[in-house]
Parts: structure tokens; sequence; C-alpha cells
């Protein structure tokens, strides 16, 4: 099944919808307006019922097929952007300096957007269709909010699904994977604590430069000597503060950094290392050190039959050779995963052709993308409430 004729009709005012979207980013959990013209086009659709203010301001709306008994699918998009000064050149470009959709969520709701139309237009399914639009995806935990707001049982969801665009990934092709999918993403942060002093004398101090050095070296033999060469770590330190001369060797310095891992397993190890590597190496060399370790959202984890429905829909719109089924995990993180905690469902790819990467300033959501979307979600639903 290619491309649905109304979605590709469909695209045109989905493309007006993103470029606005676009035009007026909003950060975290402050996506009142986004929200607002998400519920407008909500209603102006006929959808049977649009809540606001489901995990803070996350919007929901729920589509019934030609009856309401049956099974009910969820589509879930993000709405929040990230502040990043847009450097796109675009007509359509963030008018509000320091915040852009650099991450191509304004096409996630658009494609949403247009499904949903579609899907109040046709009621083609039995059950019921919730559209989810969620904020603060981006490291505010907003699935999280939305999920302990009862989400769930709430709307009666049964199997919930997520699409994220990705840059490299041809135009018109799909990819996917079961299992792990994308990352737990982690961040730590050591405090070392030593003696400072004149930096002509260093052999009356502890410093906590060198220190410092010595654990940021030694965190790379996480992912080369304390894990499995087939399972995946990253351990990768972002920021190293200390000192306020170029004569003084200071009492502290401060280094931070990421973790990213696929297996919960792994996961306990790298935590537990990070700790034992930074005060093992502080306590050999007359100093002390504290670390702190944040968890994040868990690995997005696609289930297995999920994954499979969801690899087939996407082969009936683009066709099998556009379709990738084992694609190479990411490192990134996201908390759909949240979702995929509490529901069975699966996450997928939709290529966004050769364009600047995520969290570029140059990026842009390929607008032409929007015709697969709309037909990947339609086919899904549709087909998902039929089976």
């Amino acid at each position: 099944m290619p491309i649905l004729n109304r979605a590709a009709e469909l695209q045109q005012e989905a493309k007006q919808w993103r470029r606005h979207l676009h035009q007026n980013p909003e950060i975290l959990y402050d996506v009142h307006e986004t929200a607002r013209f998400i519920t407008e086009q909500l209603t102006a659709f006929g959808v049977d019922e649009v809540v606001n203010g489901i995990g803070r301001t996350g919007v929901v709306g729920v589509i019934h097929g030609r009856s309401k008994t049956g099974r009910t699918v969820a589509l879930r998009s993000d709405m929040d952007a990230l502040p990043i000064l847009e450097e796109s050149g675009k007509p359509w470009a963030s008018t509000t300096p320091g915040n852009m959709h650099a991450c191509g969520h304004d096409g996630h709701m658009a494609m949403l957007l247009g499904a949903a139309k579609y899907l109040c237009e046709t009621r083609n399914f039995d059950g019921s269709v919730v559209v989810i639009f969620q904020p603060a995806e981006e490291g505010g935990a907003g699935a999280l909010a939305m999920v302990e707001d009862g989400l769930m049982d709430r709307f009666g969801v049964d199997e919930v699904y997520g699409m994220h665009n990705m840059p490299g990934i041809p135009l018109g092709q799909f990819a996917i994977r079961k299992g792990g999918i994308m990352a737990a993403p982690d961040k730590f942060t050591i405090i070392v604590k030593g003696q400072g002093g004149h930096a002509a004398q260093p052999h009356r101090t502890a410093d906590p430069i060198a220190i410092g050095a010595q654990i940021v070296t030694n965190l790379q033999l996480i992912a080369s000597r304390n894990v499995d060469p087939v399972r995946s770590v990253v351990v990768s330190v972002t920021r190293f503060q200390a000192g306020t001369s170029h004569n003084i060797i200071p009492n502290e310095a401060m280094i931070a950094g990421t973790v990213r891992t696929l297996d919960e397993g792994v996961r306990d190890m790298a935590e537990a290392r990070i700790r034992q590597i930074a005060e093992g190496i502080a306590l050999a060399n007359g100093a002390q050190a504290q670390a702190e370790y944040h968890r994040y959202c868990p690995v997005t984890f696609n289930h297995p039959a999920e994954t499979d429905y969801a690899a087939q829909i996407a082969r009936d719109v683009v066709g099998a050779t556009n379709v990738d089924a084992d694609v190479d995990p990411s490192m990134a993180g996201e908390d759909f995963s949240y979702m995929l905690n509490e529901r069975p469902g699966a996450f997928i790819f939709i290529g966004n052709g050769d364009t600047a990467g995520l969290h570029n300033p140059s990026y842009d959501f390929n607008d032409e993308a929007i015709a697969y979307g709309i037909s990947y979600w339609v086919k899904l639903a549709e087909q998902r409430l039929q089976d």
C-alpha cells in the first residue's frame, strides 16, 4: 500500500501547520501556545474528546471508530523545542530568538495532526485511537509526567506507538528494531576535593586537576575493559572545571558527563565503576572524590510483536526495500521509553533525508516526509483496529 492519496492531499495543509509551529517554538513544559494550537485543530477536525493538562501541558485526543468496542491504540508526538539559536535561514525560522525546533517535533506534530484529521474523516476502524501530544521530551521527562497523570488507564490505552525523524535516513524510508532502539541517557558529576596551594610548590598540594585528569582517563576503561565488547556503553566527559589563575592550584575540580547504555545491567555496572574510579584514584592521591549519578529515562525498548507489526505497516507504505527492520540502536535517549514501559508498542524512525543533524542550529524538518508519516500513522491505526 503506497502513500495514501488523502495523505498526499493533506501534506500541503500539514506543511503550513508545521511551519507555523516552527516559527513559534516553546520549551519543555512551557508549551501553552503550542497546546492551544493543537487543541484548536483537533476540535476543528471533530475529535470526539480533547483533554488538556495531562502531564501539566500535554494534550490528548480520542477518536472513536465505527464502534467504541474493541482495542485502543495510542499514537504519540512530542511538542517541545530546544534552547538553540536558529541558523537555518528559512523563511519560517523561529521568531523567538534562542528557541528552535531543532529536533523536528514540529514535523512530528504536523504528521500526527494530519493523521488525526484523516481518521476523523473516515472512521474506518473499530475501537478508538488516542493521539498524544507530549510536552518536555527534551530533558523534562514529559512522558513520565503524562503516565503519572493517569494517561494509560484514563484513556484505556492497550498499545502505544511513537515516531521520530532521522537525518541521514533517506526520505521515504523507515528504520526500526526489536529491543533497545534508544539508550538510557544518564549524567554524572564528580567533585574532587584536594588541597590547593602555590603552583610553584605542587609537592605541598593534593592537586585536584592532576587527580581529575587521571579520573577522566580511567573512566574510558569502563567501555574498553569493563563491558563485554558486544554490549554497548558510552561514557563521555563533557565538562572539567577548576582553578582561577595560572599560579594557583585550586582546592577542587568538577568533572561531569553522560553515560549511555542499552542494558540495565551495564547501566548498574557503569554507575558503580564511576564511583569506584573517582573515589579510588582520589584516595590514592591524598584527596577525596564525591560522585553523583542521575538516572534519566530508561532504555527505549521495542516490544517484539508490536515491532514486527509496525515494520510491516512501514513496508505497506514505502515497500520492503525501504524499511530497515534491524537498524543499529541510537545511543541518544528518548523519554517515550516511559510509555513503552507501561504498554506494549514500538518506536520507529522516519527518514528526513540528507539534512543537518538533530540539535543542530541549521536543522529543519523535511516537509516531504509528512505524507509518509501520515500514511504510516493511519494504516497502523486502521489495520491494528481491524485485526
